[in-house]
């Protein structure tokens, strides 16, 4: 009987070590190695989202209460000082395989990046995933260098400092206002090709060629890279181009303030406007808000260096259709129409100094003679006005229908009886002949086809008022004589 209860309890505990046994045994989890969702983590503002996929067994080993982490090794792949970058909520991941997504930190700069996988019911950490490339790219826009100016020079034997600009010019978003980048100088070999120089925010450049800069965000693309600037060296006897580049363009937009004329780097400086000095404009600069020829003298120490730009502040286009002088006879219009960039323009229509009423499109019909101005002004954006003129005369009409036969004429050249101008029945296609004699006979115009246009030429009046004769004949014979007193 006693030997039956050892039995008993033997088998009891037997079962009870084997039911421990298995529960340990259901309770260790393995976790795969991740499998990455990406190639490399080229992050921004705009675009941070990245995902990996991993595997666990037993699934049955899961606690309610787990939570599954990617940890991100740091720029060699060491996970001795790793950042926790996604944790699941608890019990959310039961099945296997499983896929997270997470974002990379912003002071992420390296090539050889890992993540792993690690739960915390059980606590379990996978083998780390293959290396990527992982950069967050905290700027990533064009930025300008050598203030836009594309060109610099140097003397022989000297240099020439290259450096980015901070803050740079107009919209400029200029990478030294992120302490944490860094940057890569080049030297262009071919237009598509290049070789890299150096490192820093500054190069300073003794040999002749094309230089740029970019952001370092190693092998992943970006759009933070510098204007290009080309280097040359002036021999000590020589002189060369100094660009000037403008801040706000040109022609640029008053409304916008002053604009920074900027020319290359040197020692010394001389500005002047329409060839006429600027006083106290001494440095590598100028601001200013009027147009004109600028130029520049630059001493570069054993050399010189002059440019010059025509400054234009330009609010818009415009242009009408018509020239400065029209005519028109009486009666008729003349259809005038502004053509213009101008955003949402108004029109103001001026005759003779007096606005016009109710005249404020871009179109106008003038039907009265006189002095015409247009104001254009632009409502929007880069705001201001420009103005146009043109005239309107009456047109001069050869051959008006005048009752009777002048007998006197001034041609002094006011447009006001200049030539002899006679009924229309006698004129152009009437066949009837017209003859104009001196007082001493000779004929100085015969003519079957009278064009109202004597004299269309110096007469060289011997006196002050001369006397012509003339007949007028009719293709019916018919004949009317008189005389031609020309003023003086």
């Amino acid at each position: 009987m006693q030997n039956a209860t050892l039995v008993n309890k033997l088998a009891f505990l037997l079962c009870f070590f084997t039911l421990v046994l298995q529960q340990k045994l259901n309770a260790q989890l393995v976790i795969g190695t991740p499998n990455l969702g990406f190639t490399q983590a080229c992050a921004s503002e705009s675009f941070n989202s990245y995902t990996a996929t991993f595997v666990f067994s037993p699934e049955s080993a899961v606690e309610a209460s787990n939570q599954f982490s990617v940890e991100m090794s740091d720029a060699s792949g060491d996970f001795d000082n790793s950042t926790v970058i996604y944790t699941s909520t608890s019990g959310s991941i039961t099945t296997s395989p499983a896929t997270v997504t997470f974002s990379i930190p912003e002071t992420s700069a390296g090539e050889n990046y890992r993540i792993r996988i690690t739960s915390t019911a059980p606590a379990a950490t996978s083998s780390g995933s293959a290396n990527f490339a992982a950069y967050y790219k905290l700027q990533d826009s064009p930025f300008s260098i050598n203030n836009l100016v594309s060109s610099g020079a140097y003397c022989t034997g000297g240099s020439y400092l290259l450096a980015i600009d901070n803050p740079g010019t107009g919209n400029n978003d200029s990478p030294l206002n992120y302490p944490s980048l860094t940057f890569n100088w080049y030297k262009e070999t071919s237009p598509t090709t290049s070789v890299f120089v150096a490192e820093g925010s500054t190069l300073s450049v003794s040999e002749e060629g094309t230089y740029f800069v970019e952001t370092n965000y190693g092998s992943c693309t970006t759009n933070s890279f510098s204007n290009r600037v080309t280097i040359t060296e002036v021999s000590t006897s020589g002189d060369t181009n100094a660009e000037i580049a403008s801040s706000l363009g040109n022609p640029y937009c008053p409304e916008q303030g002053l604009t920074t004329l900027n020319t290359i780097g040197g020692n010394s400086y001389q500005w002047y406007k329409d060839g006429i000095l600027i006083p106290d404009a001494t440095s590598q600069s100028y601001q200013t808000n009027t147009s004109g020829v600028y130029a520049v003298q630059v001493d570069l120490g054993d050399c010189t260096a002059s440019g010059s730009i025509d400054l234009v502040s330009e609010l818009f286009d415009a242009e009408l259709n018509v020239d400065q002088t029209n005519e028109m006879e009486s009666g008729e219009s003349l259809s005038v129409i502004v053509t213009t960039t101008a955003t949402s323009p108004q029109f103001e229509w001026i005759l003779d100094n007096e606005i016009i009423p109710g005249a404020s499109n871009d179109t106008y019909n003038a039907t009265v003679f006189g002095d015409y101005r247009v104001i254009i002004t632009e409502t929007s954006g880069c705001t201001g006005s420009r103005e146009f003129s043109f005239t309107i005369t009456e047109a001069f009409d050869p051959f008006p229908d005048v009752e009777n036969i002048p007998n006197i004429i001034s041609p002094n050249g006011d447009m006001i009886n200049d030539t002899w101008v006679i009924p229309q029945k006698y004129v152009n296609g009437t066949d009837t002949e017209v003859i104009i004699m001196t007082n001493q006979g000779q004929v100085v115009l015969q003519t079957n086809n009278y064009q109202n246009n004597w004299p269309d030429s110096d007469l060289k009046l011997s006196s002050i008022n001369q006397v012509f004769y003339y007949i007028i004949t009719t293709s019916d014979n018919k004949t009317k004589k008189g005389t031609i007193t020309v003023l003086k």
